[in-house]
């Protein structure tokens, strides 16, 4: 990935030097799969000006009709990225366009004003994203198994022998990282036997969302090479811990120095500043609506339950509320302090359409110095219900059906994702819950066909 501003014959120039012979402008749909179309490097003026047409109405979420003009991928040249894996490919991070002018249901636009109205007052959103992710071996017979084939255990997080079972494939994702100037700083084997954790560097939440989407898309196509197949879906086995995406944040000036959620003062005890608090407060009162955004599919709701996983945790937030660093609470200030981690998104969300949630919400917090309370240091996990009621803590959305209800009685989702998005997303999943509760499951017969 380019590290300055680029000029578009200087960058063509240093991508012909690298054997570079395709470019692909790429952009999302709803559910942040990339789409594309390449083109030969001798197009890449005529690409870099939008010459890549697409008919949106054969896109989920990408609300058009068939007579619309199509939309068109103009690619972000700084986040131009020669593919580690097929090194004569060059990918770009593309906002849509039609009728000469920005596509309001991009996804990438819908972050792009956000972080614009943050703008506006100084700061810039920033944002480090904790990748969690199954690696598998599918069979012959379609089931489909962790990699390493070494006994099973109920608690395996930080299991070395596991994670050396798996360095083949794992030192070919972080070195690719790492020449891309990711900046990786840590990976593990995390709680799910044969799930993963590569953590990296922050930046801008645009270009952390980038990121994000490229790093599902090589990992598929790494760890395909030896075999097997990587999986971001929430909640893959029953009795193991799901694949978290938590989210932290935090802002800068301008001038991108100044961490603005430090604080060595804060007599809550969490390293906050102010500033910090109210957008916390912001997040806190969206935290339904967001949910369906940072927790988008059926799956999603199987990961954020108390009980779920053979470990004794699921580890995942049940509670809309904050705290220091205690794992119990949504929104959690790690030790240090400096930023809030948000730890309901999961490894499926599209992660522009996520982070603009979250910041649209934390921005309305911070214009109203709203309050979030006193932080929460105690297991929530451990409370009764008459305990949550007398502290004023709701419960999160229990299903996506829930979730759906609460982002379309929210203002806010309208107000970020703009009035053709929201219809067409939140249509889609009312969709998407309507043929889960109809369909009739295995686990259904086995339990009723014959009971009567």
């Amino acid at each position: 990935m380019m590290n300055k501003p680029i000029i578009e014959k200087d960058l063509e120039k240093r991508l012909a030097e690298r054997g570079v012979k395709y470019a692909m402008p790429s952009f999302v749909d709803m559910h942040g799969v990339p789409k594309t179309k390449m083109v030969p490097m001798a197009h890449f003026g005529r690409m870099q000006k939008g010459s890549e047409m697409f008919t949106g109405a054969a896109l989920d979420g990408v609300p058009q009709d068939i007579s619309d003009e199509e939309v068109a991928s103009h690619p972000d040249l700084d986040s131009c990225t020669v593919l580690p894996w097929r090194p004569s490919v060059a990918w770009f991070a593309s906002d849509l366009w039609t009728e000469g002018k920005p596509f309001e249901a991009c996804s990438r636009q819908i972050l792009n004003r956000v972080m614009a109205q943050y703008a506006e007052i100084g700061y810039v959103p920033q944002l480090g994203v904790e990748a969690e992710f199954y690696v598998l071996r599918e069979d012959a017979d379609g089931s489909y198994h962790p990699v390493s084939t070494r006994p099973i255990q109920n608690k395996s997080a930080y299991d070395v022998a596991r994670l050396l079972d798996n360095m083949d494939w794992m030192s070919e994702v972080v070195d690719a990282m790492n020449d891309l100037g990711w900046g990786v700083y840590s990976l593990d084997h995390e709680d799910g036997i044969g799930q993963f954790e590569i953590d990296f560097n922050y930046a801008d939440a645009r270009k952390t969302s980038d990121r994000f989407v490229f790093l599902r898309m090589m990992l598929q196509e790494m760890v395909r090479k030896h075999g097997f197949f990587s999986s971001f879906m929430p909640k893959p086995f029953q009795d193991r811990a799901g694949s978290g995406a938590h989210f932290n944040m935090s802002l800068k000036d301008l001038g991108g120095k100044a961490n603005l959620f430090e604080s060595s003062n804060d007599q809550r005890g969490c390293d906050l500043s102010e500033l910090g608090y109210h957008f916390t407060a912001g997040v806190l009162r969206h935290m339904p609506a967001i949910c369906a955004v940072i927790a988008p599919t059926v799956n999603s709701y199987k990961r954020l339950t108390l009980k779920g996983s053979a470990s004794g945790t699921t580890w995942a937030p049940v509670f809309v509320c904050y705290g220091g660093n205690n794992r119990t609470n949504s929104l959690r200030i790690p030790l240090g302090g400096g930023r809030v981690e948000l730890r309901v998104p999961d490894a499926a969300c599209n992660p522009y359409l996520a982070a603009a949630m979250i910041f649209a919400a934390g921005l309305e917090g911070i214009k109203e110095k709203a309050d979030p309370g006193e932080p929460h240091f105690e297991n929530m996990y451990f409370k009764s219900e008459a305990q949550l009621q007398q502290m004023g803590v709701r419960h999160l959305p229990d299903s996506l059906g829930e979730a759906i209800l609460e982002f379309r009685a929210d203002p806010l989702s309208k107000k970020v994702f703009g009035e053709k998005m929201f219809n067409a997303w939140a249509d889609y999943k009312d969709q998407e819950w309507a043929s889960y509760v109809t369909h009739v499951s295995d686990w259904e017969k086995a339990r009723y066909l014959k009971m009567y």
